[in-house]
């Protein structure tokens, strides 16, 4: 956009030129300042405005055109001083931009459109597009001036997730762009055709038609990519390799299109033949290409399930950017601040190329997959300072929260039996040698105590926050789904991590006219289905947390909604059924939680109706991951529908032993011990044995039971995939409920 306000510039001065009412001391006057302001000498040309304005004082193009001439001589650092003169200037007209409602006011777009870019560069979106879209309206008579407005709109409609809106206003662009170059070359075949003066215009005018051809080409291509048309995508980069050649935006954009169909060595191979050190650098451009680069390594990195190599890459795409921001001085830390000092001391260009945020948000998802949950917490909350009205990020806060308080042993990270899962300790020797089974106490994870449970740390309570964050934001009447996706500007679209699974829709490339999103920055906005998606995922954690914290109407509460929702995945479904039965149990409603622990409930375990939501990235600026294609069930969790079974079967047994009902019990732990591996038999299940057993006056069974860790001896399982031994919150944001053994004759155990 920094090639925008120059042309902006020029436009403003030659209004004044073109005013009709002038005299033609004025008309000079006005014909020297915009030649001096475009040959950069910017005292004279304000020396030339103020001349001007003695003799004509009511003019307020004069004096906007002078703070933009001082904007110029600051070297664009002045952002917020000129945004307030524009304001100033737009109070005296005592005018909106609502209030446009004719031609007339088309003489005051120029402001309108000066205040639009530089809401632009303050990354008030919002603002710059309701100016946009309102001067659009009047740009039939202004053919240079309606392709400044069209390009800015088209650069908002992409950041802002609108490629529908960006891609009809492109082909308006080529038809005005036809529309000019026929015009103009056929003024150049009259009389003066040989004139050498001419000639080089009409070259020069050539080659901006060119150049404008190039730019819409590249801006359709990441219209393609945003909505995930691989076809129409493939043809338009085949455009852009033909005008651009292999330059920097070029190739990240190809690289970005590779990266959606899955082809990431070529990706990465496209990414490295970029001559990324030829690229002008963020005080021209306000892009750091060498930020981009890293991180759209991180993002394919990623796609491939290398995390730690992703996050490598994130790493140093973050140095790139704090290196960026420390030759723009402090101002270019910002993201918010105080409007004076924030915007002050950096070129007005450079203002967007701060991404520590989505790279931030990148690092910490990439964390949260290689199982580093207290890291990731403190990469997202600080993402989530700047981007706290995204419900998939304080969902992935809760999942930092969930997986650093699970309470996990070696064994248990690893899906190994063991009998440190039973016994806490041996006492003694000999015949006086006793053994210590854990307690239902030593058990749980000790939580907070005597702290604010809204203190922003890594514990079960502020997960319930978070978890209630992320409801509030999902809208009540189902709209929207999505992705997130990287690429900033011109020069890079690669990727976006998330966990989850939407995926499926979002590259469908099928987008439904009235589909509508909501935002979910810094990922991608959220369609229909990826909303429900999303809310299946944090109502299982909701239940999960509130079991936790002992919260068990709520629990049950978050479960049932869970079990209500019309599209929901075999995963959750069963989850909905744990988590409800625990809940019922502590409540003393034993009949309703066997209903709910039958195992005809399972019918399937897989992860996708098109899951969970994607994560992690974002696309404002080429910032994003995509999600995993080589995503793996945690070990933790049942592979198959007999493990899930079985799994239901051990709790079933736990609930059939707080009603005394122990021949029912052994029939279930017969039966469960049947369908999985010895090895695999959780310990829960195994202290469930033994007291059985000692219900049944079967001391030296019970005993053999816990020396040789493993659940009635006589029964010979067969061999089948894997149950671990306490099912936990996967990655995608469904956390699995723990089977258990009564506890003092009370409830099932929870995690």
């Amino acid at each position: 956009m920094a090639e925008t306000g120059s042309d902006q510039a020029g436009d403003m001065k030659h209004d004044n030129i073109s005013s009709p009412g002038i005299s033609d001391q004025e008309k000079e006057m006005a014909t020297n300042a915009f030649e001096a302001f475009n040959a950069g000498s910017y005292d004279e040309s304000l020396k030339h405005l103020d001349n001007l304005q003695e003799l004509n004082k009511d003019d307020y193009k004069i004096t906007m055109n002078k703070a933009i001439t001082e904007f110029y001589k600051s070297g664009q650092t002045t952002t917020g001083i000129l945004k307030q003169m524009l304001m100033t200037l737009k109070n005296q007209m005592h005018t909106a931009v609502e209030d446009i409602d004719g031609l007339d006011d088309v003489e005051n777009s120029i402001l309108y459109y000066n205040q639009a870019v530089i809401h632009y560069h303050m990354r008030q979106y919002s603002e710059a597009i309701s100016i946009g879209e309102k001067l659009y309206q009047f740009l039939e008579p202004f053919e240079k001036f309606a392709q400044a407005v069209c390009f800015l709109l088209v650069d908002l409609y992409l950041l802002t997730f609108q490629p529908e809106k960006a891609l009809h206003l492109l082909a308006v662009l080529e038809k005005l762009t036809v529309k000019e170059g026929n015009s103009k070359n056929g003024k150049g075949e009259g009389a003066n055709s040989t004139n050498k003066e001419s000639t080089a215009l009409k070259a020069e005018f050539t080659a901006m038609i060119e150049a404008a051809k190039s730019k819409m080409h590249q801006y359709k291509v990441r219209a393609y990519i945003q909505m995930k048309s691989l076809k129409a995508c493939k043809r338009e980069i085949k455009s852009v390799m033909n005008t651009s050649g292999n330059s920097a935006p070029s190739l990240f954009l190809k690289s970005n299109f590779e990266y959606l169909r899955g082809n990431y060595r070529k990706a990465v191979k496209l990414l490295n033949s970029s001559n990324i050190a030829e690229h002008p650098g963020p005080l021209k451009t306000g892009e750091c290409v060498r930020c981009m680069f890293w991180n759209n390594l991180g993002c394919i990195h990623f796609a491939m399930g290398k995390h730690n190599l992703g996050l490598f890459y994130f790493k140093k795409a973050l140095q790139e950017n704090d290196n960026t921001c420390a030759q723009l001085g402090d101002g270019g830390n910002g993201g918010n601040g105080q409007a004076a000092k924030m915007f002050t001391g950096i070129p007005m260009c450079a203002l967007l190329a701060n991404k520590r945020y989505e790279l931030l948000y990148n690092c910490g998802i990439q964390l949260l997959h290689i199982g580093r949950p207290l890291a990731a917490f403190e990469c997202l909350m600080e993402a989530v300072q700047v981007y706290h009205s995204s419900p998939r990020l304080w969902l992935r806060l809760a999942e930092c929260c969930i997986t650093a308080n699970k309470g996990s042993s070696e064994q248990e990270t690893k899906g190994l039996p063991s009998k440190k899962g039973i016994v806490q300790a041996v006492v003694g020797q000999g015949y006086h040698r006793k053994i210590v089974l854990a307690s239902q106490s030593t058990q749980n994870t000790i939580y907070s105590e005597g702290q604010s449970a809204a203190i922003p740390v890594a514990s079960m309570e502020f997960a319930a926050i978070c978890l209630r964050n992320a409801l509030l934001l999902l809208p009540e009447h189902q709209q929207h789904d999505s992705k997130p996706d990287i690429g900033s500007k011109s020069c890079s679209q690669s990727g976006s991590t998330e966990s989850g699974s939407e995926t499926s829709d979002a590259c469908s490339g099928k987008t439904q006219e009235g589909d509508k999103f909501i935002p979910a920055a810094p990922s991608s906005p959220l369609r229909k289905q990826e909303v429900e998606n999303l809310r299946c995922s944090i109502l299982a954690c909701s239940a999960y947390v509130a079991l936790a914290l002992g919260d068990n109407l709520m629990a049950l509460n978050h479960a049932e909604k869970l079990l209500h929702q019309t599209k929901l995945s075999g995963s959750l479904k069963f989850l909905g059924h744990l988590y409800a039965a625990e809940a019922l149990i502590s409540l003393d409603r034993i009949s309703d939680a066997i209903a709910h622990l039958n195992p005809e409930n399972v019918t399937d375990v897989s992860l996708g109706v098109s899951s969970s939501e994607q994560d992690q990235g974002s696309d404002k600026g080429d910032l994003e991951p995509v999600e995993s294609s080589g995503k793996q069930t945690p070990l933790c969790y049942p592979s198959s529908v007999s493990s899930a079974r079985a799994t239901m079967l051990f709790n079933l047994g736990s609930a059939y032993c707080l009603r005394s009902e122990y021949e029912k019990a052994r029939k279930c732990l017969h039966q469960a011990a049947s369908m999985v591996n010895t090895k695999e038999i959780p310990p829960e299940a195994i202290l469930l044995g033994v007291y059985l057993e000692l219900q049944n006056g079967n001391t030296q069974l019970a005993l053999q039971i816990i020396k040789r860790n493993q659940l009635l001896p006589s029964v010979k399982p067969i061999s089948s995939p894997d149950l671990r031994k306490k099912p936990l919150p996967f990655q995608s944001s469904q956390p699995v409920q723990p089977i258990q053994t009564p506890s003092s004759f009370t409830q099932v155990q929870r995690k």
